[in-house]
């Protein structure tokens, strides 16, 4: 049976990533009793930096480059991350050592005053932190007025408080956890607003050479979650994926050891929208991720995607 005497877990500082370290902490606490596991807490340059959208300071990478420095100088084990923000290759000598059962990874609506996306008058005011919403957001609502919003989730809330905004669509499993679900106003279907590649999730990173912590860690990994996010980062990898780009991937594991995969991108100035979906056998993630993308591809993605990136 694998052991763990001693573990320090590195982490950012907002409430929802500290609320995942805690849930880490607790979890192991709990499966290796006489273990040390400890928190160190870090601010990373993404949450310096509120003032730019993430697509135009560096992207993800900014939220977990401290984090992994502090593994590389040994002063820490693992760190915990949402897996959507994980960048979708990790640095040489780093892995995801276990992703944990998924949350509900819709996006959700929040708002004081309207119940529904459907509800909201022409020119509404809807922040979002993602191009993936926006893209969502104009193609469906081309009358709304989208404005970018950063900070962590209760930044975000009392700016929506103050009035700065009509409503914000976020991710709900982020809320969930912060004990915040009264604030949702409603829930978006994934047909009409497809998740990003691992949203829900969480991601529990090491460095590749800790095989002692990686087998310690297999109890929280789900084998489900694992492949279904597996495919929609590779969709997001083959095509560039990052906070530049406009991108969607959904699978879920079905019946018999299948998964249904679904992804779309699309330009979120005009809401033009490239979408597919494909199902196959859950043991082959990679396969279905290379048909998605091949179908995405066929319709000229990489052409949508070029013009987006050039702007």
């Amino acid at each position: 049976m694998p052991q763990l005497s001693r573990c320090i877990i590195a982490t950012r500082e907002s409430p929802l990533a500290l609320w995942q370290a805690e849930h880490v902490q607790a979890l192991l606490r709990e499966r290796y009793p006489d273990a040390s596991v400890e928190l160190l807490g870090m601010t990373t340059r993404g949450d310096q930096i509120l003032d730019k959208t993430l697509s135009k300071i560096g992207g993800k990478g900014l939220f977990v480059k401290e984090l992994e420095a502090a593994m590389l100088a040994g002063e820490a084990d693992l760190a915990v991350h949402s897996l959507k923000d994980v960048p979708m290759t990790l640095p040489e000598g780093f892995v995801l050592a276990a992703v944990s059962e998924r949350e509900d990874p819709r996006d959700v609506l929040v708002s004081p005053r309207y119940e529904r996306l459907e509800d909201l008058p022409d020119g509404a005011v809807v922040g979002t932190a993602s191009l993936r919403r926006e893209l969502m957001l104009r193609e469906r609502f081309p009358k709304l007025t989208i404005r970018s919003i950063r900070g962590n989730v209760g930044t975000r809330l009392a700016k929506l408080d103050r009035g700065e905004f009509d409503a914000l669509v976020m991710a709900g499993a982020g809320l969930k956890r912060l004990k915040l679900s009264e604030r949702i106003r409603c829930w978006i279907d994934a047909a009409e607003s497809l998740p990003s590649p691992g949203q829900g999730a969480l991601g529990i990173e090491v460095r590749a050479d800790r095989k002692d912590l990686i087998e310690a860690l297999q109890f929280i990994n789900d084998p489900v979650t694992r492949a279904c996010t597996a495919a929609e980062r590779a969709v997001s990898r083959a095509l560039g994926g990052s906070c530049q780009v406009p991108l969607a991937a959904y699978a879920v594991g079905e019946k018999d050891g299948a998964m249904w995969l679904r992804a779309h991108v699309g330009d979120h100035r005009t809401g033009k929208v490239i979408r597919t979906e494909v199902r196959g056998s859950i043991s082959e993630p990679m396969v279905l991720a290379q048909r998605a993308v091949q179908a995405l591809r066929d319709q000229g993605a990489d052409a949508v995607l070029a013009s987006v990136l050039a702007a």
